[in-house]
């Protein structure tokens, strides 16, 4: 037997190794069970490359838990040890094994991918036992079976011992801390997360299957009887549709797989996109469009982060631009390293690469959906608008590609890039200082009347609804060149699309004088701005508008934004239509007929908005009965 020391540089290296390696202790599983696959993956190479000429035979991985002894063993048929590389790639902590490997066979025609590392993966196993084994053979025809033993300090023995067939069994001696990892579900939790898509097979336990009976023995009607039989439990999937080439699946493949990724999500995605990209860096995936919810948080963390079939993180805001994790999916790439901080992958020249790949890719597949096939794009719409505006609100490039395939649907149903509405509404919707401006609304019904006498002008008005308008609005008056966007409900139409000509008013100055404080009576001063405007007739006698600027900054306070802004009083203009005929009627009645007909029509203009509630309501509802 030969004892020796762990090469580190000092021991106080070592507790910190074995607490602070990897912040999750749960880590310590799939690092081992990656190893293990590791192994698995350098037999078949050098299979391959005819360096090992004997039966490889049916290479799988088995995680064995005994929870009375309170061992957990992972258990490889591999490429196995001997003592010479176990002093190698164990006692030499850090020491990347699968990197010299990978460097001495990078040239290799085979594909096989070598996962981790042997050195400091390992050694996370200390995070959970107190005593871990290594029973390892070799590949090689004279290979003796050797065992190497350490209890978590730098000492360590290693001794021949018995075993029969090639490969390595690592064995943990759980600590009492850690007893957590001897609870089946807790066990196999952790390796449906991060080894759900190895490249092997991964066995743990087993499951009862019922076959017929060997014995061919038969029931009373003369069938076969059943039998049931314990059956090695595989766990994982290791050809998942991401190492395929797009031409070997169907539709149906893609969303087989989907629901293989999210099995307790109700809709089918939308479409998806196969990334396969081998240079200037590796990339391979599938990213699936789901019907987008209003509630942008929480459709985030359902992008699924590999590197070789290894699950590493769901939080990937640091590899794809943020309004890409509202997708769902699968990236694996062999370049982003198992283990690696926030840091790290905000400055890393592959991940940035990777990051604007993808948002081309993506912002690439809606253009080509809109040009095949336009009105199915425009049914999809509705599911990818948030969407399309997250991604221009977040990213400058993917904006500049989205103008061609954004939409803007007006209220007559018709749907407009916003460079096709700017076109057909330039001749109408041109002030007198030549910007083309974009009626919109939010809610065409709870506005309809305003949207009535916008389209009675001759006028368009778009539709825009949800979260990000109030912000996505700012983005495109900022980059559509003389555009700007005003809600209906704004301020009167005269206002909104100023023109040359003016309506003269009936009403003089004094008449409104005289008028202004019986309307001002009506409301809440501190609330609304009273103001007389010489409108159209056939307009309302009375609008209830909020001021463009102001619900802007409101509606982005909502969302987070707007700063100091947030702070603005609630405030509202109430215009009052000089050249109505019912304000006309006001100034020839007297007292107090002059102050109920003043708060009917401002009740109305309230109720129009959606802003009359409560006893104000009631009233008013009481009013009207007494005036039929």
């Amino acid at each position: 037997m030969k004892k020796g020391h762990i090469n580190v540089e000092t021991e106080n290296i070592f507790p910190i190794i074995k607490k602070f390696l990897y912040s999750d202790h749960e880590i310590f599983l799939r690092e081992l069970v990656s190893n293990a696959v590791d192994a698995s993956q350098k037999l078949k190479v050098l299979s391959k490359n005819g360096e090992y000429d004997k039966e490889v035979g049916e290479l799988k991985v088995e995680v064995i838990l005994d929870k009375a002894a309170k061992t957990l063993t992972i258990r490889d048929n591999g490429i196995g040890m001997t003592a010479d590389e176990i002093d190698k790639y164990i006692n030499q902590i850090a020491f990347s094994g699968a990197e010299e490997f990978v460097q001495k066979y990078k040239d290799s025609d085979s594909k096989e991918s070598i996962i981790g590392h042997f050195g400091l993966g390992f050694y996370s196993a200390f995070m959970v036992a107190e005593k871990v084994e290594i029973i390892t053979l070799g590949r090689y025809d004279d290979a003796t079976p050797v065992k190497w033993e350490s209890t978590g300090t730098t000492e360590y023995t290693i001794q021949d011992t018995e075993k029969a067939t090639r490969g390595t069994d690592i064995i943990l001696h759980i600590n009492e801390e850690s007893a957590e990892f001897l609870e089946e579900s807790r066990v196999r939790g952790i390796l449906d997360k991060y080894c759900k898509f190895l490249p092997v097979p991964v066995i743990f336990g087993t499951y009862s299957e019922k076959i017929d009976d060997p014995k061919g023995e038969k029931d009373e009607e003369g069938n076969v009887k059943k039998v049931s039989i314990d059956v090695p439990n595989q766990i994982n999937n290791p050809t998942p549709a991401w190492t395929k080439m797009p031409a070997e699946l169907s539709k149906e493949d893609y969303t087989k797989f989907y629901r293989e990724l999210y099995p307790t999500t109700v809709d089918d995605p939308l479409f998806h996109i196969h990334l396969n990209v081998d240079y200037p860096f590796n990339l391979t995936g599938i990213l699936y469009f789901p019907k987008i919810k209003e509630n942008v948080e929480v459709q985030k963390n359902k992008i699924q982060l590999y590197s070789n079939q290894v699950f590493i993180t769901d939080s990937v805001e640091e590899i794809v631009p943020e309004f890409l994790t509202l997708l769902h999916g699968v990236i694996d790439s062999p370049d982003i390293p198992l283990n690696v901080s926030r840091s790290y992958l905000q400055s890393d020249s592959n991940v940035k690469k990777i990051s604007a790949h993808i948002s081309k890719k993506v912002s690439d597949k809606l253009k080509e959906m809109f040009n095949k096939d336009r009105k199915d794009f425009e049914e999809k719409w509705g599911d990818l608008r948030i969407f399309s505006e997250y991604g221009m609100l977040s990213d400058d490039k993917f904006a500049d590609r989205a103008k061609a395939f954004h939409l803007m649907e007006c209220t007559d149903g018709k749907f407009y890039t916003p460079e096709e509405f700017k076109e057909a509404v330039k001749a109408t919707q041109t002030d007198k200082d030549g910007k083309t401006v974009f009626l919109y609304t939010n809610s065409k019904d709870e506005q309809y009347s305003f949207v009535k006498s916008a389209n009675d002008r001759g006028y368009k008005v778009i539709e825009l609804q949800g979260p990000l308008v109030s912000h996505w609005i700012q983005k495109m008056e900022s980059s559509l060149d003389n555009v700007s966007f005003a809600r209906v409900d704004a301020d009167t139409l005269d206002k909104l699309i100023q023109k040359e000509e003016n309506i003269p008013s009936k009403l003089s100055e004094d008449e409104q004088k005289e008028l202004q404080p019986i309307f001002e009576g009506t409301v809440n001063k501190d609330k609304y701005k009273v103001q007389f405007e010489s409108m159209s007739e056939t307009d309302a006698p009375i609008m209830v508008t909020q001021p463009e600027f102001i619900r802007r900054m409101k509606e982005q306070q909502a969302m987070g934004g707007a700063g100091f802004f947030g702070a603005f009083p609630e405030t509202y203009n109430m215009i009052v239509n000089s050249n109505h005929p019912k304000i006309s009627s006001i100034l020839a009645a007297k007292g107090e007929e002059r102050s109920q007909k003043a708060k009917q029509l401002t009740d109305l203009a309230m109720l129009s908005q959606g802003m009359l509630k409560g006893e104000a309501l009631t009233n008013f509802v009481n009013r009207s009965i007494e005036l039929v």
